[in-house]
């Protein structure tokens, strides 16, 4: 199904590109998160009317991604979990705890946000998490999981 990206979707192409996907992701994610629409004459019409605007809102979504990945960038996060005499944590730690501790720190994160490429945490130490805060923008944060006590 051929497609118009109204945005700029991560692996897919930048605002305004004309791309072929799957009718099911079309459907079930581009059209309802606003991100993409049929591309048929009149759609590519309003669009060309609809660019700029557009843009200009691409332009700021961008700024507040660079600000907030700022802020990121100077966090130090600490989180608690139960663990061992040995430092093996009884669980793990994840994106939600990751999210709600930098939530609390004072900077407004979405889980779907955190990145951990190795999985969950299981043990006791610091560690570097990636949190995608926007297709373009990405901040490194300083988590440090420490026992419970």
């Amino acid at each position: 199904m051929k497609v118009i990206l109204l945005e700029k979707v991560r692996n897919l192409g930048d605002l305004g590109t004309i791309t072929d996907v799957r009718r099911g992701y079309a459907v079930n994610y581009l059209f309802p998160q606003g991100k993409a629409k049929v591309a048929n004459d009149a759609n590519l019409k309003e669009f060309e009317i609809r660019r700029a605007e557009l843009e200009k809102k691409a332009a700021e979504n961008l700024t507040q991604a660079e600000s907030r990945a700022e802020k990121l960038r100077e966090l130090l996060v600490t989180v608690k979990a139960l663990s061992s005499d040995e430092g093996k944590l009884y669980g793990s730690v994840g994106p939600q705890d990751i999210a709600k501790a930098i939530n609390e720190a004072g900077v407004e994160v979405l889980k779907r946000e955190i990145n951990l490429p190795e999985g969950p945490i299981h043990s006791i130490g610091e560690y570097t998490v990636l949190v995608q805060v926007h297709s373009d923008v990405a901040a490194e944060v300083k988590v440090t999981v420490v026992p419970a006590k």
